[in-house]
Parts: structure tokens; C-alpha cells; sequence
């Protein structure tokens, strides 16, 4: 497993993450017991939650009834900011909320700190300067160790990046948003800023939820259980005329050198300069092996600017 810095701070991650999105939810204790064993013993050492994954707490209890001693090994990360309650009254970016939510936080996994805090979107109702002041003093404190973002703009990042510099506080050290080989919008603004301020970038929905894996097949029968099978708002989303296209010339691209188009998916990723570790979530043990060995594929310069003249 290649080991990664978390954009220009000291951190260091797997270049594969696993995403913590299903358990409490899809899986339950045992299910995810089975996976995060798998991706344990598969060398993944970044584990992303949030605190609404789950049904709002489950993924964050299952995963402190199951890490244990792998606890230690492993960058625990988890998000706030998302409604935690049905009046949503329990979210935001506040030093009120801030500091409640990262205890709920802790006692849910049951873990005295947390490796990378995020901040799951941007509070248009409190300051950015509350909110950095507040995550600082959670370092300071020890409970976090650093702290990111996710689903920010670009210029919403760097007007935060410089409210940190000006008020001598720490900044965010990566942003998590939805990037994959279909979705490449956030090239235009939040990559070159995520470049000058040096964070690392975590895509999620990295194979777009599932139309990357090779399984669906257009004009087909769609596969029983999956993602886009169950989920019509999803497939809505992603099984596009202009998508449905791009993904069989991906797939045509992948086969002629003996790839998948699953392991193109994840090798492109980790190709892109901001780029620090992928997320990738799992519902069976076998699906970690798959998602490992897909980032192995070592990308030429001329294979890249293939897949740019496919995919833009």
C-alpha cells in the first residue's frame, strides 16, 4: 500500500481510504466488523465516518465497538456539521455546536482523539473565523489533531485558508469532494486552490457510485442489490446519455491494456496532483482486495492525456 502525506501537512495516509458510509446502516455490527478486519489487514490506515453516517451515530458506534487496539494504527477520521437531529437544530460550523458535537463524537468511538476533523459543509449562518478558532482549540486541546473541509467552493476555501493566516491559526489540510473520471467540475475553481494552498484532496464517489465498476451495462438488465439499482435518485444522476458514453470508451480504453475499468477509475485519481488518498466504500471484505489492487495501475503521460481527450 503506497503512504501518502495529507497535502503539505505531516500526516500520512493510505492511498486507498476506506469509506465508513454503510455501516449502521447497509451493514450491521458484524458485517462491518468483517470489512474494516479486511481493510485493516489489507493496509488501509485511512477510515472515513461522519457523524450523520448511519442514521445519524451508527457508523461512529459500530466503528468504537469494532477498532479496539487497531485504533492506534490507523488515521481515524469523522466529519460535523450535518443535521444530527429531525428539527436540525444540532448542526454547523458554531463553537457551540463544534464543541458538543466533537464529544459525541468521541464517546461514539470511543477513542480519546480524533486524526482529521472535517467540517461536512460550509455554515452560511456562523463566521469562518468562529469556526477555525474553535477547530485551533480543539488542537490545542488535543482532542483533534487536524482538521479539514468538504463540499466547500473554491473561493469559499481560500477566502478560509486566509482567514487562518490572518488570525495566525492553523488551516484546513484537505478538502473531501465527489471527483472521478465523470465528474470533473471541481477542476475548473476548487482544484487549482486546493494546489496554491497545498491541501490534499479525498474524492469521494470515486467510481460514481458504481457506474466505474464494470457492472452495469447499458440497454442490460441492471444487476440485482446494487447502488444505481436501488437507489433511483442516484441512477437519475449518474446513468446519463453523455455518462453511459464516456464510461464505455473508459471501459474499451481499460480492456485494450489488459485493466479493468474499475482499476483506471482509481489508478487516474491517484495520478492528479492533489489528490492524497481516494475513498472508497465496501459492503463485503473481498470488495477491500478489488479496491487495492485498482490503484496499482501506474498511469504513462501519454495514457493521461488519452483519458483527458475521452472524458472532457
Amino acid at each position: 500500500m503506497d503512504i501518502r502525506n495529507l497535502g503539505q501537512s505531516g500526516l500520512r495516509v493510505s492511498a486507498i481510504g476506506l469509506g465508513c458510509n454503510n455501516f449502521g446502516g447497509r451493514l450491521d455490527l458484524e458485517q462491518t466488523r468483517a470489512v474494516i478486519h479486511a481493510a485493516f489487514d489489507a493496509g488501509i490506515t485511512l477510515f472515513d465516518t461522519a457523524d450523520v453516517y448511519g442514521d445519524k451515530g451508527g457508523s461512529e458506534t459500530l466503528m468504537g465497538q469494532v477498532l479496539g487496539e487497531m485504533r492506534n494504527g490507523i488515521v481515524l477520521a469523522t466529519k460535523f456539521c450535518m443535521p444530527m437531529d429531525a428539527a436540525e437544530t444540532l448542526k454547523g460550523g458554531s463553537r457551540r455546536y463544534i464543541m458538543s458535537a466533537v464529544e459525541a463524537s468521541l464517546r461514539r468511538l470511543r477513542t480519546d482523539h480524533i486524526d482529521l476533523y472535517q467540517m461536512h459543509r460550509m455554515d452560511p449562518l456562523t463566521p469562518i473565523e468562529e469556526t477555525l478558532r474553535a477547530l485551533s482549540d480543539l488542537v490545542t486541546q488535543g482532542k483533534i489533531r487536524y482538521f479539514g473541509c468538504s463540499n466547500f467552493s473554491g473561493w469559499r476555501l481560500v477566502e478560509a485558508q486566509w482567514a487562518a493566516k490572518l488570525l495566525g491559526l492553523p488551516g484546513f489540510v484537505s478538502a473531501q469532494d465527489e471527483y472521478s473520471l465523470v465528474k470533473r467540475d471541481h477542476e475548473a475553481d476548487l482544484l487549482p486552490a486546493l494546489n496554491a494552498y497545498g491541501l490534499g484532496l479525498l474524492p469521494y464517489f470515486p467510481l460514481a457510485s458504481g457506474l466505474l465498476t464494470g457492472k452495469y451495462r447499458r440497454n442490460q438488465p441492471m444487476p440485482e442489490g446494487a447502488r444505481l439499482t436501488n437507489t433511483q435518485r442516484l441512477a437519475d444522476r449518474y446513468l446519463t446519455d453523455k455518462n453511459w458514453e464516456v464510461s464505455e470508451k473508459l471501459a474499451d480504453f481499460a480492456e485494450a491494456r489488459g485493466h479493468t475499468v474499475l482499476e483506471l477509475a482509481f489508478s487516474w485519481l491517484l495520478a492528479q496532483k492533489p489528490v492524497s488518498s481516494v475513498i472508497a466504500g465496501a459492503t463485503r471484505p473481498e470488495q477491500i482486495g478489488q479496491n487495492v489492487k485498482a490503484g496499482g495501475w501506474a498511469l504513462s503521460e501519454s495514457e493521461l492525456m488519452e483519458i483527458d481527450a475521452l472524458t472532457k
